[in-house]
């Protein structure tokens, strides 16, 4: 890798900031999420984690939607989940895990791409990733194996679908509405925005 290109992957201060910023700000919402699944679990059933699951990923695409660097998706989660251990969450240690799993189940869908696509389509694509990883973790956590077949496949369909919506659809409309805001000025989603734009005009 030349010089530049190292150097282009490494993460400022501001992009540390950002990435810890939202980290904490996602763990105040997931701590939410939780109080909402809770209430949720009497009209779901057994299905409930698997229809809400999907937005506790959501700082991964967020963060690495705006930050586009490596490692970002991941160490979105870590923060999340260590900010909600240090608000109380009784979770531990397994949440510290859960948020591995997930971030790097998002984390590996931009590493393929090189991670240079952010568009919709790929923040879906990594809201699934982040599905799967969490879909294995939790099959050897809760022992779905001892469950009828029909049911597994039932939660796994239901939570690829949450991770997309959730995650990648939901967590698009986050970056979109925070870049309309100017607050992301600078940062390489608005970098790579300008230069598109710029270079557009230029084949006019």
């Amino acid at each position: 890798m030349s010089d530049f290109a190292s150097h282009s992957w490494r993460w400022t201060l501001r992009e540390t900031l950002v990435v810890a910023v939202f980290g904490a700000a996602f763990a105040v919402l997931y701590l939410a999420w939780v109080q909402v699944w809770l209430v949720s679990q009497a009209a779901f059933g057994p299905v409930t984690m698997d229809v809400f699951m999907g937005f506790w990923f959501s700082a991964s695409i967020v963060a690495a939607a705006i930050v586009r660097k490596p490692g970002v998706a991941l160490m979105a989660e870590v923060l999340a989940a260590g900010v909600e251990i240090l608000l109380g969450s009784p979770a531990g240690i397994g949440l510290l895990i859960a948020a591995v799993v997930q971030g790097l189940g998002a984390e590996l869908v931009f590493a393929a791409l090189g991670w240079k696509h952010y568009r919709l389509p790929v923040l879906i694509a990594a809201g699934m990733g982040a599905s799967v990883t969490s879909f294995v973790y939790n099959w050897f956590l809760f022992d779905y194996g001892a469950l009828e077949p029909w049911l597994v496949g039932a939660m796994f369909v239901i939570r690829l679908v949450s991770g997309a919506v959730l995650a990648g659809v939901v967590g698009h409309l986050i970056v979109e509405a925070l870049y309309r805001t100017g607050v992301l000025r600078g940062l390489r989603i608005d970098i790579e925005r300008r230069g598109a734009g710029f270079a557009a005009q230029a084949a006019q």
